[in-house]
């Protein structure tokens, strides 16, 4: 599954990434969609869950992200909605881990 969040803010960290293989962290911006797909294996067998998805978080709970890669990456966001599929373009779609 999937789940859209709001993000609300991040740390300038991520504007600074450079690295070829987390250049995706500048691309990070408040107010903007980003989707998350919840797959094996960071998908728990029992719960078929991802942890820090948010569920049971609407109503406008504010929920901390941290970025692989970059620690110093980190912000908040606010869950939307979850979808059976990702529609959010390729450099706002993410996957839990």
């Amino acid at each position: 599954y999937c789940v859209e969040f709001r993000t609300e803010s991040l740390s300038h960290h991520c504007a600074l990434e450079n690295r070829p293989y987390a250049r995706w962290m500048q691309y990070l911006r408040e107010g903007h969609t980003v989707c998350v797909a919840c797959q094996p294996p960071a998908m728990n067998t029992d719960t078929h869950r991802c942890s820090g998805d948010g569920h049971n978080a609407d109503g406008g709970k504010i929920l901390h992200w941290e970025a692989i890669g970059n620690s110093q990456c980190q912000g908040t966001w606010k869950k939307i909605q979850q979808l059976e599929h990702c529609s959010c373009p390729p450099v706002h779609s993410f996957i839990f881990t």
